[in-house]
């Protein structure tokens, strides 16, 4: 009696881990895709998934930050399902043996120029225009992630730095820069992704357009599914989803190309 009984007992409590499994991942299942994205290439990505959407793919959870934050959260141990970032970053992550998959080239933003709404566009077509508006403006406003970082290197390399630095305002991504750019006065000019300041063309803010050719910066971007952080066939599936040609299409239009 007592040895039918103890078989019970175990017989239930492996029927209840066999239902808690099944619920942890019917629940797993229903939870949408995590995605860590740069900025930069916000509008694009919301392009994609609207395609992604319109044909049958399910719901995803997108963060945003800039690639400086995006490496800070990866060493904290946060773990998207999905990852799109420079190119350098997610190839640093599969030379380290952490992605399942990947990296896909999704495309390249390129430098554009800001000056806020209602505020004479300044003709900026060559290195000497560029040089007579940044001496000339009465604040210099750019991030400090990957654009930022490169106008750095480019003041530096125009002999313009120590010009330029005591009316640099800086702030840590784009989102911060545009919303500065459109609260201004004065002589202001700001420089954002190109897709950013798209973002903000009806939210006080006037593009004025690319930096010259001969003067730009492309950052080329890449996804990759990370190693144990889940979401299975259905992480591969938006991966490879971002690699077809209605993604490109779509992410072309927003400004990735």
């Amino acid at each position: 009696m007592l040895r039918r009984a103890s078989g019970n007992r175990v017989m239930i409590a492996r029927r209840a881990l066999a239902i808690a499994a099944l619920a942890a991942c019917c629940a797993s299942a229903s939870e949408p895709l995590r995605v860590l994205s740069a900025g930069a290439v916000e509008p694009a990505l919301a392009a994609a998934l609207e395609r992604w959407r319109a044909e049958g793919g399910g719901d995803v959870d997108v963060a945003f930050a800039t690639a400086p934050r995006i490496a800070e959260r990866l060493a904290a141990g946060e773990r998207p399902g999905l990852l799109l970032a420079p190119l350098r970053v997610v190839e640093e992550l599969e030379r380290a043996g952490r992605l399942a998959a990947g990296p896909v080239n999704v495309g390249s933003v390129g430098v554009g120029i800001a000056v806020r709404a209602g505020a004479p566009a300044p003709a900026i077509h060559d290195e000497a225009s560029l040089r007579e508006h940044l001496l000339a403006a009465d604040a210099v406003v750019f991030n400090r992630a990957s654009t930022g970082l490169y106008m750095e290197r480019l003041l530096a390399r125009m002999g313009l730095a120590a010009a330029v630095e005591p009316k640099a305002i800086r702030f840590p991504d784009g989102d911060g820069v545009l919303r500065r750019i459109a609260a201004g006065s004065g002589a202001e000019i700001a420089f954002a992704a190109a897709t950013e300041i798209a973002l903000f063309q009806e939210r006080g803010v006037r593009f004025v357009g690319p930096l010259p050719e001969e003067l730009q910066n492309r950052t080329s971007y890449a996804a990759g599914a990370l190693n144990g952080a889940g979401g299975g066939a259905e992480t591969l599936r938006l991966l490879a989803f971002l690699d077809s040609a209605a993604s490109r299409a779509a992410m072309a239009g927003a400004g990735v190309q």
